[in-house]
């Protein structure tokens, strides 16, 4: 297993040989690291974290909820997840049109 530089723990599952894996592959990480909650599973090897923050609005003096979604790809050696689950994702290079963040950490389901 490859060291990405960030302290993470040790990833349960196997490795299928997926190049774009940041830990038994040769994916590259850099830049931010985003936690959220995955919210869509079914596309291959990619799932869809949302993260919803607040937003203070100046002009009518209130707040307001958003919501971001970040595509990642998700390597095999991960394991299982599941729709509400933990993540952490961290940005890479661009994997397609819309995936440029790998998941690296699963956290606790809520």
């Amino acid at each position: 297993m490859r060291d990405i530089g960030v302290e993470v723990e040790s990833p349960v599952g196997d490795w299928d040989g997926d190049e774009n894996c940041p830990f038994y592959g040769s994916l590259r990480l850099r830049g931010q690291i985003i936690e959220g909650t995955v919210s869509r599973l079914g596309m291959m090897n990619t799932i869809v974290v949302e993260r919803q923050h607040i937003r203070h609005m100046v002009k009518f003096e209130r707040y307001e909820k958003r919501t971001r979604r970040y595509p990642a790809h998700l390597p095999s050696c991960i394991g299982e997840i599941n729709v509400g689950d933990q993540v952490r994702i961290m940005e890479c290079r661009p994997l397609s049109k819309t995936v440029a963040f790998c998941v690296i950490e699963r956290g606790d389901a809520e």
